[in-house]
């Protein structure tokens, strides 16, 4: 397996860890009975985690595909596999970035990591 196939394992993982963050230490077993009223009631930076959360999923469709058109295309392993982690690295830096409260730095590194899927896509022969 290849590490840009590796990349798109952490990435599906990212939106859970967001989760965790935001459910961390506030999250009672009785809360799982209606988990989006619990969120709903969420400020701060557990509401931002939580958006995090969607983000990161909303962006896996793109990311998955990209890897994989690339893959098909023949992409040089090292510039698919360099530019899968960047992406990985930014996405993680963008949650850091989110669940701070840092807006625009986080757009600036989710506007980096789109051109970095962009790029993924073109990376093939």
């Amino acid at each position: 397996m290849t590490l840009s196939y590796w990349c798109v394992l952490v990435a599906v993982a990212l939106p859970y860890a967001a989760a965790y963050i935001a459910k961390l230490g506030s999250f009672r077993p009785r809360d799982n009975e209606a988990p989006r009223e619990w969120v709903a009631r969420q400020s701060g930076w557990r509401a931002r985690a939580n958006s995090a959360q969607a983000n990161s999923f909303e962006g896996l469709p793109f990311f998955i595909g990209a890897v994989l058109i690339a893959h098909q295309l023949g992409a040089a392993p090292l510039w698919l596999n360099s530019l899968s982690l960047a992406y990985v690295v930014l996405r993680v830096l963008y949650i850091a970035l989110y669940i701070k409260g840092f807006s625009a730095a986080r757009s600036a590194v989710w506007a980096v990591a789109f051109i970095v899927n962009i790029a993924i896509v073109f990376a093939g022969r």
